[in-house]
């Protein structure tokens, strides 16, 4: 008998961990900054939906149910933290990374994106943010790999007429 059958781990959660290990990593990162806590974060998350992977009924939500777990990982240990203070008479001597251009770029992008339609923006954000693969995001939206290919081909498209008609596309962009 196999011992990890024996012990009713279920060789299938294995298998999806393997599977889907790097782009679960990828939202980790999203979510928590530094790559160490990254990876503790999808360790407990994991974990915690080891505990309850027979209860989930439809194996293609795992990736939601996942995503939710780390979300409310993060949710506690962000509550649970103890900021530990220490008076000093002098400030020390350190530089801030200015990450106003990084915002203003983030703003923009999500203020050229309201001009998607929702259909538009659920494309893009599983293909370019998640990184799904096409045939990955046809399954997570229910259709066809060919209608993510035009639907991801139009939004490209619109986005880009939408900056330039902002006035927001790169040099290279606009030709010689």
């Amino acid at each position: 008998m196999n011992v990890r059958a024996h012990l009713g781990e279920p060789l299938e959660f294995e298998e999806y961990v393997r599977r889907r290990h790097d782009a679960l990593l990828r939202t980790a990162r999203r979510l928590v900054h530094d790559p160490l806590d990254a990876q503790d974060l999808l360790q407990t998350a994991l974990a915690r939906t080891y505990d309850r992977w027979d209860g989930i009924a439809d194996k293609q939500l795992a990736d939601a149910y996942l995503r939710r777990v780390m979300i409310n990982t993060r949710t506690e240990w962000w509550r649970a933290r103890k900021l530990e203070e220490l008076p000093t008479e002098q400030l020390p001597d350190t530089s801030v990374e200015d990450f106003t251009a990084q915002h203003a770029d983030r703003a923009m992008l999500m203020d050229v994106m309201k001009v998607l339609t929702p259909k538009q923006r659920i494309v893009i954000l599983l293909r370019l943010w998640e990184q799904m693969s096409i045939e990955e995001t046809a399954v997570a939206l229910g259709v066809s790999a060919g209608t993510v290919k035009s639907t991801l081909h139009r939004t490209l498209a619109r986005l880009r007429e939408e900056l330039e008609r902002r006035d927001l596309a790169p040099a290279s962009a606009s030709g010689p």
